[in-house]
């Protein structure tokens, strides 16, 4: 057993739910916090249905992309700002305080949002709905991972990504309910201030961290919570050992109060803790996560699905998966440890990209022909101007199918009218706008102007889902657990602040990148890079992320302190006290690298 705290005997799990009646203090606070969670996961989802209806009420939205791109971007912007200044926050006025101020974020932008005469509101609201997605990021599994006793604290913190996916996917099915009702994007973007205010006033009759208060002097009401959450033969040991850390602390520097980005860079414990949180932070999107949050439909329709409906409704399925698999994290995350899921989750993201590599590629380079004589089926005009230039030039232009259509360079973008007698036979290349699109459906054909139509396109909706079950469960959640509990107490806000800011920077490269990419080398290329990248991060987690499955989170700072480099990560560990010789010294085996 890592660090030899405690031993697992399969009932994690079990004991975890079983609080609901031993010990509900601890529950109460895990998903009061957890609420921050689902405010996240609900205002990252919900705009992508919201914008479509945005765009009919506001006509320069729907006339400028760069508009719909920054109504959508200024969320991940503001939570950027929201992870740094929350980490100064938490440190500062407590984990409690923070949690309130994200919340007063989240009202008053949903508030602003539903009431918004024109985009430049809207843009004001989303960054302040971003303010406190970067704040609740990094806080709200901070919170309960303080207050959750160590045995169960990993599948606690788990219900935050839980929330978080069950957001998301409560967020499509809000989409849905409002697309008939009057004002539809304003009671899709206005309904997030009802759980923010909930979450306001659960924690106002809630305790501040315990380790916050110890931190700031407060002995007496952080033992009085502590009795709350632990047991009575483990309340002493979890006293002493943070009374321990606190006294360690105010040796090393002779004050409690004083943290600089300096003593971050010059102590070894918190460095090594920092490369492997904010490494963690960077890899959970580089790795492509939110190509497939945010564009499923868009990938969807890439891979050959044609109804806006379809592609709508095959993103839900994917939206569920991912919630499904933060349960799945609930039960595993204490049971398997937190890097063996982190490796069984990469594997599997490796292989899904290699699926969806080697689906797109097969998807555009065979795509359907192009018919003259299914293009000179309508009137002249609606040609694309690219095809017919390129059919009337000497040698006819060469072989063209739907795929260059759909890239055809020109003062009018194309698309591909299908068959009516089959997708997959030859098809035309007309001028893409709604008078050919409903000329096309007026025919029972199916119009494509953003992927071709495929054999394959199941495939591409089976790697999607392979995707999102192997990255939920590891990737999706871990790097937050990891996050909570592996910097020293006097540097944990800042540090996760920082985390937390790289992961929504990440975030914002990979989305705004996402598209253009698909666009420049192509979506199978795009995945192949993806799945490089997911190579460098199984890497990285061999090499730097260590095990703290079951440790106390004082103890956590200790086995830094003796930093192995262990790549059998699957056996068990030793006592720490066996690692060391007569004299206290570690042995020459297990060295700090």
């Amino acid at each position: 057993m890592e660090g030899g705290a405690h031993e697992f005997d399969g009932s994690t799990f079990k004991e975890c739910f079983s609080l609901s009646w031993r010990n509900p203090y601890v529950l109460r606070l895990a998903f009061s916090a957890g609420i921050g969670g689902l405010l996240f996961g609900y205002d990252t989802g919900v705009i992508s249905g919201a914008l479509l209806y945005i765009r009919d009420d506001f006509g320069s939205v729907d006339r400028n992309t760069w508009l719909q791109e920054m109504i959508v971007s200024m969320a991940v912007a503001g939570a950027i700002i929201g992870a740094a200044i929350g980490g100064w926050t938490t440190d500062r006025f407590g984990r409690r305080t923070s949690i309130l101020v994200a919340d007063f974020l989240f009202f008053a932008g949903a508030v602003v949002m539903a009431s918004a005469t024109g985009p430049a509101q809207l843009v004001v609201g989303r960054v302040f709905v971003g303010l406190g997605v970067g704040m609740a990021s990094m806080t709200s599994p901070l919170y309960i991972s303080e207050a959750s006793p160590a045995r169960i604290r990993g599948a606690l913190v788990s219900t935050n990504g839980f929330l978080i996916t069950g957001g998301q996917f409560l967020a499509y099915l809000i989409n849905l309910a409002f697309t008939k009702a009057p004002g539809t994007w304003r009671w899709m973007l206005g309904v997030a201030a009802l759980p923010a205010v909930v979450q306001f006033g659960l924690m106002l009759a809630l305790p501040e961290s315990p380790r916050w208060l110890y931190r700031k002097g407060r002995a007496e009401e952080a033992e009085a919570i502590l009795r709350r959450v632990y047991s009575a033969e483990e309340v002493e040991r979890e006293i002493g050992e943070l009374k321990e850390s606190v006294a360690a602390e105010v040796r090393e520097r002779g004050s409690s109060e004083k943290v600089s980005l300096a003593a971050l860079v010059r102590t070894a414990t918190v460095r090594r803790g920092l490369v492997a949180g904010v490494g963690l932070q960077v890899f959970q999107q580089l790795v492509g996560i939110n190509t497939v949050m945010y564009y499923s439909p868009t990938i969807v329709q890439l891979a050959g699905f044609a109804s806006n409906q379809t592609a709508l409704a095959l993103s839900l399925v994917t939206s569920g998966l991912n919630a499904l698999g933060s349960i799945v994290s609930i039960y595993f995350i204490d049971r398997t440890g937190r890097k063996k899921l982190l490796v069984i989750s990469l594997v599997g993201v490796i292989l899904s990209l290699g699926v969806l590599t080697a689906v797109f590629h097969e998807t555009t380079s065979h795509s359907p022909a192009v018919s003259a004589a299914e293009t000179a089926h309508f009137d002249g005009s609606l040609t694309c101007p690219s095809y017919r230039s390129s059919s009337s030039s000497a040698g006819g232009g060469g072989f063209w199918d739907c795929t260059r259509c759909l890239k055809a360079a020109g003062s009018s973008e194309c698309g591909f009218c299908a068959s009516g007698a089959g997708k997959l036979l030859p098809g035309a290349c007309l001028v893409s706008n709604n008078t050919v699109r409903d000329a096309c459906h007026g025919e029972g054909r199916l119009w494509y102007t953003r992927g071709c139509p495929s054999r394959y396109g199941w495939l591409a909706l089976l790697g999607l889902s392979l995707y999102i079950i192997f990255f939920s469960p590891g990737m999706g959640t871990v790097p937050w657990i990891v996050n909570s509990e592996i910097y020293p107490l006097r540097y944990r806000g800042v540090c996760g602040g920082a985390a937390a800011t790289a992961n929504w920077v990440s975030n914002l490269a990979v989305a705004q990148s996402f598209l253009s990419l698909t666009e420049a080398i192509g979506t199978s290329w795009t995945f192949l890079i993806f799945g490089g990248l997911s190579v460098a991060a199984l890497a990285f987690v061999l090499v730097c992320v260590p095990e703290t499955k079951g440790l106390p989170i004082e103890e956590v700072e200790k086995m830094l302190e003796r930093r192995e480099l262990r790549l059998r990560f699957w056996a068990p560990r030793r006592h720490a006290d066996a690692d060391t010789d007569g004299n206290g010294k570690e042995s020459g085996k297990n060295a700090g690298v």
